[in-house]
């Protein structure tokens, strides 16, 4: 077993605007928004729905020129990535980097909350995009 995985801590979908985004997450499916935050480091704001032990985080470009403005252009709304919480995310980042895992963060960045993140290439994640979420 993994001591350094805890859990799934959430699954991130991209929207291109919150309030069309939350009459299916809040109204019709009967969520509860946690709390929504602006995260200049990754240039979004982000909806937070707890679902038992994880949660659903809705994600807006704050800007046309981010990586996520971008993904959604190209993409469209939907699945953009999974989050794992580590316990440790420098020891999961040394981990990684030993077995040749392609890192689009190499060292954590500030994330909602004040938690830190760091991502995981998709070429590496069998096309998965994989956050790494220390709490």
């Amino acid at each position: 077993m993994n001591d350094l995985i805890k859990r799934i801590n959430h699954v991130a979908i991209v929207v291109p605007d919150f309030d069309a985004s939350m009459s299916f997450w809040r109204d019709a499916l009967g969520l509860d928004l946690a709390h929504t935050e602006e995260v200049p480091s990754q240039e979004v704001e982000v909806a937070f729905f707890p679902t038992g032990d994880s949660e659903i985080e809705l994600i807006r470009p704050t800007n046309e020129s981010s990586g996520v403005a971008k993904y959604l252009a190209k993409r469209g709304a939907g699945m953009h990535h999974i989050a794992l919480e580590v316990t440790d995310i420098h020891a999961m980042l040394d981990r990684l980097k030993a077995h040749n895992v392609r890192l689009i963060n190499p060292e954590p960045v500030p994330a909602a909350g004040g938690k830190l993140a760091a991502f995981i290439h998709p070429e590496s994640a069998n096309g998965v995009l994989v956050e790494l979420y220390q709490v």
